[in-house]
C-alpha cells in the first residue's frame, strides 16, 4: 500500500495544509510564492495535463517535484536530478539556546542568506508554512532551517543553510535538531529530502540519525507554447 510520504505534497494539501490548496481539476499545488510543491495524481491522464498546463500558462515552466512518472512527449523537460528521502531513525532532538525564531519581519535576510547558500527553493511566503528558527551574529542572520511540507503525522526540514562565512561550526546540525525537537513535540516525525549527489549533505543527516527511505525525483518541464488557456479557471 502506498505511505504517506509516497506523495508528501498531495498528503499535505488534502490534509494539515488543505488550507493553502489551489486545486485545478485533481491538481493541487501551493501558492506560487509559498512553494513550488505541487501535487498530481498517481497516474496523471491527458486531462490533468491540460489542467496543469492551464494552471501555469503557455511556456511556463512547472517544479515537479517528486513526480517519477512519464511527462507528455511534448513538454519540454528543463530540469532533472535525482533525489532522496530520509526520515527520523533515532535523532538526538534538543532545542538550541541560539536559536531564535524568525517571524515575517526576517524574510529579506532569510532571501538573502537562500540567495547566497542555494538550499533549495525558499519563496516570500514559505515562512507561512512552519516555525523557521535561525542563529544571528553581530545582530547578522547566519544560519537557519524550518518546516515546510505536512503531510498528517509528519513534517518536513527544509531550508537548511549556513552562510560560507561560519561554515564548520555545527550550526546546521544544531538547528536541525531543534527544529526536530519542535516537531517530535507535537508528536509527528520529522523527514527531509535533498539530492542523491549532495554527499556532504547525505553523510550529515545519517549521522544524526536520519535513514535513507527511498529515492525520488526533482525535474521541472515546460509547458508546450502552442497550449491554450481555455480550460484556465478561477483558483479555488
Amino acid at each position: 500500500m502506498s505511505h504517506v510520504l509516497d506523495h508528501p505534497a498531495r498528503a499535505a494539501l488534502t490534509g494539515p495544509h488543505a488550507h493553502f490548496a489551489e486545486r485545478h481539476g485533481r491538481i493541487l499545488r501551493y501558492p506560487v510564492d509559498v512553494t513550488p510543491w505541487l501535487a498530481l495524481p498517481e497516474e496523471p491522464d491527458a486531462d490533468d495535463w491540460a489542467d496543469l498546463a492551464a494552471f501555469a500558462g503557455p511556456g511556463a515552466e512547472v517544479p515537479l517535484l517528486g513526480f517519477r512518472g512519464e511527462v507528455p512527449a511534448d513538454w519540454e523537460i528543463t530540469f532533472q536530478v535525482e533525489g532522496v528521502q530520509f526520515v527520523d531513525d533515532g535523532l538526538a532532538a534538543a532545542p538550541d539556546p541560539e536559536a531564535v525564531c524568525l517571524g515575517p519581519a526576517d524574510v529579506p535576510e532569510m532571501l538573502d542568506l537562500v540567495a547566497r547558500t542555494q538550499p533549495g527553493p525558499f519563496l516570500p511566503r514559505t515562512i507561512e508554512l512552519g516555525p523557521y528558527l535561525g542563529i544571528r551574529r553581530g545582530g547578522a542572520l547566519i544560519a537557519m532551517a524550518g518546516e515546510r511540507l505536512h503531510p498528517p503525522g509528519w513534517t518536513e526540514i527544509s531550508a537548511v543553510c549556513t552562510d560560507p562565512a561560519f561554515r564548520g561550526e555545527g550550526l546546521a546540525t544544531r538547528l536541525i535538531l531543534a527544529v526536530a525537537h519542535g516537531i517530535r513535540e507535537r508528536g509527528e516525525t520529522p523527514f527531509l529530502h535533498t539530492g542523491a549527489g549532495n554527499t556532504n549533505a547525505i553523510r550529515l543527516y545519517e549521522s544524526l540519525g536520519f535513514r535513507l527511505r527511498r529515492t525520488t525525483a526533482f525535474l521541472a518541464a515546460r509547458v508546450p507554447e502552442h497550449l491554450t488557456d481555455e480550460r484556465a479557471v478561477a483558483v479555488s
